[in-house]
């Protein structure tokens, strides 16, 4: 075990999440409990309430590390890349949505709970990584697409940040929603979430020029 209480601290946290994370792989948001999660941690359910309230604390915990992997993405591509193109920028900020599926999940599926059920404090460690995701995007755009100016930048953003709350359930589909969507006569074109996050950012990025 890590020495001080600092390092204890994150290490047991980060088992809680990483348990948590395990546990959504295979059960529904509602199927998990706090007696769930403690099950999977090598110390006991009550020492959970130490780090966490409820455990919509540690789904929001679970969602703003997912949003600190894709801010690392995008540092990673202004680092790695000196110019990009409309279609390869569309291409690379599609592949790093694809990455993060937990992410996609719990934002179309959860978030409101997570958020309504959680301390103060928590939610604002977590809007914190939000708006840095929010930000990195942005220098994407700056770097990447420097004819857009702060406005156009800005109708991106705003098309682009609610694209991706709904981009899980379109692209996510079960068998028995697709019985239904041919029972009902619905003509759909199912696609993966790359090619559809790649088609509407580009389709975005086209818009603004």
């Amino acid at each position: 075990m890590p020495k001080g209480s600092a390092e204890l601290t994150n290490a047991r946290k980060e088992e809680i999440i990483a348990a948590c994370r395990k546990l959504y792989e295979d059960m529904s948001f509602k199927e998990i409990t706090l007696k769930e999660i403690g099950q999977q941690t090598s110390f006991t359910r009550t020492s959970i309430y130490n780090y966490f309230e409820t455990k919509e604390e540690i789904f929001l915990a679970l969602l703003q590390r997912e949003y600190e992997l894709f801010v690392e993405d995008l540092n990673h591509l202004c680092e790695e890349k000196n110019s990009l193109s409309g279609n390869e920028l569309a291409s690379e900020l599609a592949h790093a949505l694809e990455r993060r599926m937990m992410m996609l999940k719990l934002l179309s599926m959860n978030l409101y709970d997570m958020e309504a059920n959680s301390r103060m404090e928590r939610l604002i460690e977590f809007k914190a990584a939000y708006g840095e995701s929010k930000n990195a995007v942005d220098r994407c755009l700056q770097k990447f697409c420097p004819e857009l100016d702060e406005a156009a930048r800005q109708t991106f953003l705003y098309a682009f940040l609610p694209f991706v709350y709904g981009l899980y359930p379109y692209t996510m589909v079960t068998e028995k929603q697709k019985e239904a969507m041919n029972v009902a006569g619905i003509s759909y074109v199912y696609m993966s979430t790359y090619d559809m996050a790649y088609t509407s950012i580009r389709t975005l990025l086209k818009g603004l020029h």
